[in-house]
This record gives C-alpha cells, structure tokens and sequence, in this order.
C-alpha cells in the first residue's frame, strides 16, 4: 500500500514519468536500505514506513520536475528519450541515492512515533481522538483534514485501525441537521444535505462545503467541535 502511495504522489506532482520513481522510493523506504546494509548484509534494517514513503513520493515527483528543466536544452528529435530513458533511469538513480540517505534519520522517526502512538492509552488516546476528528472538520477536504486522513491511512499499514476510525467518525453531521433539525435549513439546502449520509459513510468532508461558505462561523465551529467529539468518542469506546 505505502509503496502505491508513494508512487501516485509522485505522479501527482510529474504525471507518468514520476510513477516508476515514486514506486521505486516507496519500496526503498518500506525496506528500509542503507548504505551500511549495502557493505554490511547483518545490519537489521529499521523501515521509514509511512514517513518515508510520503518523502519518497514528494521527492521523486519534483525529482521529474527538475530533470524536465535541466534537459529541457535537448532538440525536439531528441524528445522522446526522455520519457524513455533520461527521466526513468536518472530519475530511479537520483530517488535511491536520496532515500538510502534518509532512511536511517526517518526510520528512526517513524519508529518512534510508532512506539509513541502504542504507548497511547487511556486519556492520551481520546486526546488524539479528538484532535484528529477536529482537523477534519476545520477545512473540510484542505491540508488540515488531507493531513490527518493520509496520517489514519498509514496507521492501518501499522496496525493502527483505531486512528482510522477516529478519522472516518467525523463527516456526517451536515446530514444529522437535515434530518432532525429540519427548520434550521431552507428545503433546497434540507434535500442536499441528504447526500452528506452517503458522503459522510465514506468518510468525504466535501458535501459540507457549501454550508460551510454560506455560514462559515456557525457551520465550521460547530462541525470540529463535533467531530472533535465523534473521534474521541470513537476512541474511548474502541
């Protein structure tokens, strides 16, 4: 999964000449290489798991940026070698230098975030909860809430399915209002409420955008207070 990540991200940032590179720095980064371990076969290689393969796909996207603008020189006969050659080859060399460099720094991160999010329970649990749920309520689909459902997506290659859950508790409020409250909301706004049911189940912030941009205080307040509570709540309960 984390390797699949890592590689549409990067193609994301390059479209398909990114993708091989990001494949590429996923897979280092999950095994966790080094330069040591190239020399030494019995050093225990530590994984830079989720960190890392998001680096990875960062870096081996705008890796294909910048070979685009250095080799942007090249005549037009010579066009397509780049997509077959320059940009693979160079492009995978690049990425695999960079993550046998990093690895050990983000091994050693993500290993202790790891040992931290295991050694959560109790109160400190809940407290994640609710600081999770909470940023997916704040911009409704923007970094704050990209931030935390792509953090809940590597804790399940983690075993962390609980995050998760804390994460996905959060969206469907929009929906609960149109049901229970119904004078709160005009009648067009009441039937397109409706579908944030079945955004919500899946977890999709988006459906309360146009709520949010007609009353952002009240609806956007409301909603990560909500949410803050769903993923405590989610948390607390197991």
């Amino acid at each position: 999964m984390l390797t699949i990540l890592a590689g549409y991200i990067a193609y994301s940032i390059a479209d398909r000449p990114g993708l091989a590179v990001g494949f590429v720095g996923g897979a280092i980064a999950i095994n966790g290489t080094t330069f040591s371990s190239l020399t030494n076969p019995d050093i225990t290689l530590v994984s830079s798991g989720f960190l890392g393969a998001l680096l990875a796909g960062f870096i081996g996207g705008y890796i294909v940026v910048l070979l685009r603008k250095l080799f942007n020189f090249l005549p037009k006969s010579l066009e397509g070698m780049k997509p077959i050659l320059i940009y693979p080859v160079l492009g995978i060399f690049l990425m695999g230098v960079i993550m046998i460099f990093i690895n050990p720094f983000v091994g050693k991160i993500n290993t202790g975030l790891n040992s931290f999010l295991e050694s959560m329970s109790g109160t400190n649990k809940v407290i994640l909860g609710m600081i999770l749920g909470g940023m997916m309520s704040i911009d409704l689909g923007g970094p704050f809430n990209k931030a935390a459902y792509t953090f809940g997506t590597g804790m399940l290659a983690s075993g962390q399915y609980d995050i998760m859950a804390a994460v996905m508790a959060a969206p469907l409020a929009i929906a609960i209002l149109a049901t229970f409250f119904k004078k709160k909301l005009p009648k067009k706004e009441r039937q397109s409420a409706l579908l944030n049911y079945i955004m919500g189940a899946a977890f999709i912030t988006e459906g309360a955008i146009p709520f949010a941009s007609s009353d952002p205080v009240r609806v956007l307040v409301s909603s990560i207070i909500g949410s803050a509570i769903a993923g405590g709540l989610s948390m607390f309960f197991g």
